[in-house]
């Protein structure tokens, strides 16, 4: 994949993809698309063609794009949830504009955790030591059959041999929605919040089960927690009976299955337990709150 900029026509970067669908739909990262003018897909073959910008989910760091054409060469999808430790990775990619390069590893790690550009974590990252370079972005990341597992997404600066990739699992149940509707819905009732831990003799006092929580920093005028009655100050130790030790423990919550419905939420509040209910509804951006 290479791009132009918003601001002038000219070839300002490259990226790698992975044909998905001999209709011409292909994955890529969102980072290697984001701010694009313009996207043109560089095939195998060397013939270049114009690519459309379907969705893109930046909280899993994912993209779908439209190549103009047809009959186009798709890869298989494997199946990331059977990946074992040490088995054989392959990355292909267009690593410093070097297109079509293929590095070897294995699989390092699983089921890692990795932060989103939208602040989500990204869960059950595959972790590998196949060399990756600026331009593997997007790229795929095969196992020894040649189906793909994972669309290579990040490297660690400075280190060696620590490379990451978003599972295609993951990828499976994006893309769907990014076809559908151009974004994958997620659920949101309004706050901000961070990570609140409690002292044991609360714990001990209310008989809470859980030893953290997530302090309500703000609450956003007219959003669900604010019809609820969620207050600044309160503490949420469970969602749908689910504890919420962290924001993050919230955002995966939040699906979209909970869109629209009513949930229970425990609060604590100046020293007393509360109980509120709320109504779950998409979220309306990209925002960083639940």
């Amino acid at each position: 994949m290479r791009r132009t900029s918003r601001s002038r026509d000219l070839y300002d970067g490259a990226g790698s993809g992975v044909i998905v669908s001999p209709d011409g739909y292909a994955l890529t990262n969102n980072h290697v698309v984001r701010g694009a003018g313009r996207v043109e897909g560089v095939l195998h073959d060397g013939s270049v063609v114009a690519a459309e910008l379907v969705g893109a989910d930046p909280d899993t760091d994912l993209a779908l794009l439209r190549l103009t054409g047809g009959h186009h060469a798709a890869a298989p999808l494997g199946d990331s949830d059977t990946l074992r430790v040490g088995e054989l990775a392959i990355a292909i990619g267009n690593p410093l504009g070097l297109q079509a390069t293929v590095t070897v590893g294995v699989i390092s790690a699983l089921r890692r955790t990795m932060r989103g550009e939208a602040g989500r974590l990204i869960e059950d990252v595959v972790q590998t030591d196949a060399a990756l370079n600026p331009g593997n972005s997007g790229g795929a990341l095969v196992d020894a059959d040649g189906a793909v597992v994972g669309i290579n997404t990040a490297i660690i600066g400075g280190a060696q041999g620590i490379c990451f990739a978003v599972p295609i699992n993951t990828a499976k149940r994006v893309i769907p929605e990014l076809m559908r509707d151009g974004r994958v819905a997620r659920g949101w009732f309004g706050i901000a919040g961070q990570s609140q831990g409690l002292s044991k003799a609360l714990v001990r006092r209310l008989h809470l089960n859980v030893d953290a929580g997530v302090l309500v920093a703000g609450v956003t005028g007219g959003g669900p927690a604010d019809q609820a009655g969620l207050r600044v100050g309160d503490v949420v130790l469970r969602l749908d009976g689910e504890p919420t030790p962290s924001v993050d423990a919230v955002h995966k919550l939040l699906t979209r299955e909970r869109i629209g419905r009513r949930v229970g939420l425990d609060v604590l509040r100046d020293g007393v337990l509360v109980k509120l209910n709320l109504t779950v509804t998409a979220r309306p951006d990209q925002r960083q709150s639940a």
